[in-house]
């Protein structure tokens, strides 16, 4: 009998987001044909929703994949998460309903981690999130790009057949080669067995964010950084095709290459840094990098401001895995899970209030009428040709200002009185990962924004 290993989450991971990256330009080209009039304001809204419905299910789907095993609910996330891509050349109406509603199982990664902790010791887990995080990125650096050639020299539909054979090829993987991960020993008595609805609340982590002022200060610092970024995350590579008029070559490219700064950031520059300057100095450079890049993002009308301003993105990707530094060296080592959680359930949250924010400002400046009908008309009509990037820029700034009152160590010996009676229950299915800082160091994109 095969052993499950790391590898079968790599594999898994790898299928899944680059069948997903290979559409990329299909899906900006088929987005703007369906909603001509209401092309940024359908992409939040489709996006929002995705995010809000993963934010509700993940608890959920976590739970139960503790009771009845990771395997069945791998093959459950990766075919419901898949599901709408043959539907894109069918009938894209379908295609975007059926993308907004895939997000109660766009939670491959909440599964993933969980497989990975069930075979993997303590010490192993950081370096072997890392590896999944890391695939995760090879997959959206060359799939866009892949994708992209294809669609020009021979279409769509191509790209669509082979993103759906990919896909499919991931179900197959699952059901035939990936063993279970979670032994029968650790499972309740029956499959009947009773979930709480503490484990099952989406809201549980969030409400204990307020009993500790340090993990209110963390919590706050990412709600109002993250939200602009998943925003910007669902409709940048639309705003460049539709505003600055990227090629859809040019959007896989500087994909590409953001992505791959992005890692150089998160493992060479971010190690420096901690070194040099400290964890906190680091959380408020990063900031710093993304306050930057949102504002060169908003003012910014020519291509090579963009292509700039990337590379000032990819410097601002230090700031969450100096977060989950931070996080853990003012936590205790039984209360990791808890503060990773509501640092996992706020970004969760933005997920889906981002997109749809993004959405409204791009319509509430009426950036869907002036760019369909004109293309050039954001190099005379308006000062400011992307309005929600500079709002975006004015929330991490306040989230800057929060992070200056972030104690570089404030001790273990600090604990939340309310933490207890969660941790009790956290340690109840201690075979379930913590959400691990891991998570915080995708390069590019994130689970629920693909």
């Amino acid at each position: 009998m095969v052993e499950p290993s790391v590898l079968h989450a790599v594999v898994v991971i790898f299928l899944e987001f680059f069948s997903w990256g290979l559409l990329t330009t299909p899906m900006l080209t088929v987005l703007h044909e369906t909603f001509p009039q209401h092309t940024f304001l359908m992409n939040g809204l489709i996006h929002g929703v995705k995010g809000l419905l993963s934010f509700l299910s993940a608890p959920l789907i976590g739970a139960l994949s503790d009771v009845w095993g990771r395997k069945s609910f791998l093959l459950l996330t990766v075919f419901f998460t898949c599901a709408p891509i043959p539907l894109m050349k069918i009938s894209p109406w379908w295609y975007f309903a059926a993308i907004s509603m895939s997000g109660v199982f766009a939670v491959t990664f909440s599964v993933i981690f969980a497989y990975v902790a069930d075979i993997t010791a303590e010490h192993e887990r950081s370096t072997a999130y890392g590896l999944v995080s890391a695939t995760f990125a090879a997959s959206l650096v060359t799939s866009p790009a892949i994708g992209a050639y294809l669609s020009v020299t021979y279409g769509d539909t191509l790209v669509v057949i082979l993103a759906t054979a990919i896909a499919l090829l991931d179900i197959c993987f699952i059901l035939v080669a990936v063993p279970e991960s979670l032994p029968e020993k650790m499972r309740p008595a029956s499959w009947g067995a009773p979930i709480s609805w503490e484990q099952a609340d989406p809201f549980a982590s969030l409400r204990k964010v307020g009993q500790d002022s340090t993990v209110l200060l963390i919590c706050i610092t990412v709600f109002l950084s993250y939200l602009p970024e998943a925003g910007q995350y669902s409709s940048f590579f639309l705003y460049l095709r539709q505003v600055i008029r990227f090629r859809s070559e040019t959007v896989a490219a500087f994909i590409a290459v953001v992505g791959i700064l992005s890692i150089v950031a998160q493992t060479v520059v971010l190690g420096i840094l901690m070194r040099s300057i400290g964890n906190k100095n680091t959380i408020l450079l990063g900031l710093g990098f993304q306050i930057l890049q949102l504002a060169w993002y908003g003012f910014g009308s020519q291509p090579w401001m963009m292509w700039a301003a990337g590379a000032v993105a990819a410097m601002s990707s230090i700031t969450f895995p100096a977060i989950s530094a931070i996080v853990s060296r003012n936590a205790d080592s039984d209360q990791q899970g808890v503060v990773q959680g509501m640092i996992t359930g706020i970004r969760g949250l933005c997920n889906g209030l981002g997109p749809a924010f993004y959405g409204f400002i791009f319509y509430l400046f009426h950036m869907e009428h002036t760019h369909t009908h004109n293309p050039n008309s954001h190099n005379r009509s308006s000062i400011i040709p992307g309005p929600p990037f500079l709002f975006g820029a004015c929330s991490v700034l306040l989230s800057l200002l929060v992070a200056l009152f972030i104690p570089e160590h404030s001790g273990p010996g600090v604990r939340p009185g309310g933490y207890k009676k969660y941790s009790s229950v956290a340690q109840s299915h201690s075979h379930s990962p913590p959400s691990s800082g891991a998570e915080g160091k995708e390069p590019l994109l994130d689970d629920s924004c693909v």
